[in-house]
């Protein structure tokens, strides 16, 4: 039977926010990447977050961004690999200290936006990110896009890596995504990002922008928490995925 961890991007918002919405996500989803207070996030935020998944028995990874609170973190900035290193461990241990005060543990790591995508090319920029999360734990898990020079330089330092694909994002010829400042980055039907999913899942392909298939690994697959049918998709795909027999579960050490 085929297998497939479905992770959530969450708690990407400040004081109040819709705590409702990411409790209801996370009845369908097995991976929340929480944010840590650059891209998104706050300490409350991120404190009732990490309570929310514990209750739902969703495993819980850090999701450090840039320090761009305005652009939410997708914008691309010039950092060197000595701050991509330092802002990955300072993130990293923000979150651990609320997961470590609940007498839980962290399961995995996932850089997230212009990070994660800057990162999926940079071979200096995935070796300083991936150094940052070993030194703090080497037991963490490597959330990154399949194939990219992050899971690569994971895999070379000893990591635990998870080769993740997209459900609403269009992929381009070399096996990257598209950027966001297109118009056809993203996918509007529900059903066709369903079918790319269980396509990635059971054939290892999906198909490119320019018409040509791109082999993929898929390990895990990201659903968006902010997006206006956020939690209608979460709870399509998880049911559309178990009716193609594809068991739905967490990342195994």
């Amino acid at each position: 039977m085929y297998q497939i961890d479905l992770n959530c991007d969450l708690g990407e918002s400040f004081g109040a926010y819709k705590m409702g919405l990411d409790e209801e996500i996370l009845h369908f989803v097995t991976s929340a990447n929480i944010a840590c207070g650059f891209h998104a996030g706050d300490p409350s935020v991120m404190r009732k977050t990490v309570g929310l998944a514990l209750q739902k028995d969703v495993k819980i990874g850090a999701h450090p961004g840039l320090p761009d609170l305005a652009g939410f973190g997708r914008r691309n900035m010039a950092i060197s690999p000595q701050e991509a290193y330092d802002i990955v461990i300072y993130q990293i241990g923000a979150l651990y200290g609320f997961v470590k005060a609940e007498g839980a543990k962290m399961q995995h790591v996932k850089p997230h936006g212009a990070l994660y995508n800057m990162a999926a090319k940079s071979k200096e920029l995935s070796e300083a990110i991936v150094e940052a999360v070993y030194r703090v734990d080497p037991q963490l898990i490597l959330f990154g896009l399949a194939g990219s020079e992050l899971v690569r330089a994971g895999e070379k330092i000893g990591l635990q890596t998870a080769h993740e694909v997209f459900s609403d994002r269009t992929y381009q010829q070399d096996g990257s995504l598209t950027s966001r400042s297109q118009p056809d980055a993203l996918i509007h039907d529900d059903d066709q990002a369903v079918s790319q999913v269980i396509r990635m899942v059971k054939e290892g392909k999906v198909l490119s922008q320019q018409g040509v298939d791109v082999s993929v690994k898929a390990d895990t697959v990201c659903i968006h928490g902010d997006g206006a049918k956020a939690l209608v998709f979460a709870r399509q795909i998880r049911k559309s995925l178990e009716a193609a027999d594809i068991a739905v579960k967490a990342i195994s050490k």
